[in-house]
């Protein structure tokens, strides 16, 4: 049971800490960096995705000046 509950609790202290004894991204600089932008940019989309996904992006009419929805 100590040996249950002992491997139960050395697993757990792993799996939270997997960004500093296991590195979460590449050590070579270059490609560390491109995993560094791809995951910034996703993050970075994800406020652009719900106004989309929720039709917040679209101009309002209630403004009390006229909007153009066309290319000027």
């Amino acid at each position: 049971m100590r040996k249950t509950i002992a491997a139960t609790l050395l697993g757990l202290t792993l799996m939270l800490n997997t960004g500093c004894y296991l590195p979460i991204y590449s050590a070579d600089p270059t490609r560390r960096t491109n995993q560094l932008l791809f995951t910034s940019e996703d993050l970075r989309t994800i406020h652009d995705e719900w106004e989309r996904i929720w039709f917040l992006d679209q101009p309002s009419h209630l403004k009390p000046y006229r909007t153009h929805g066309g290319i000027i």
